[in-house]
């Protein structure tokens, strides 16, 4: 009659903290593809002043173009990596983190979250 009752202290708050985990891998999910978006959206903007520069500068007459010069071919370079490389392959981690996240949603791997958060 007086014998004690099992505690399982782990075992009430288990669809809490599941619910929980699954909440805050969903915001964090939406967090990084909107970062994914910011990023893409500048990257489409360098692109297409770089075309307008380049148009602007086809459409002017020979005379103006011996005065008014082009970028060199390596400043180009380096605002590609800047402005396009660079920011691309943050958003290639990013989707992978965001795949990562989809798989804890799945259960195909344990839900660790990161110390970022």
């Amino acid at each position: 009659m007086n014998e004690p009752i099992p505690s399982n202290p782990s075992a009430a708050p288990a669809p809490r903290r599941s619910a929980e985990v699954h909440s805050l891998l969903a915001a964090l999910i939406a967090k990084r593809e909107q970062e994914i978006a910011e990023i893409e959206e500048l990257v489409e903007r360098y692109e297409r002043r770089a075309r307008m520069e380049e148009q602007a500068y086809r459409s002017m007459s020979t005379f103006r173009r011996m005065l008014n010069g082009k970028k060199p071919d390596h400043h180009l370079a380096v605002e590609y990596i800047h402005y396009v490389k660079k920011p691309m392959e943050k958003v290639r981690k990013l989707r992978a983190e965001i795949a990562r996240y989809e798989a804890m949603c799945d259960g195909s791997v344990p839900a660790d979250l990161p110390e970022l958060i």
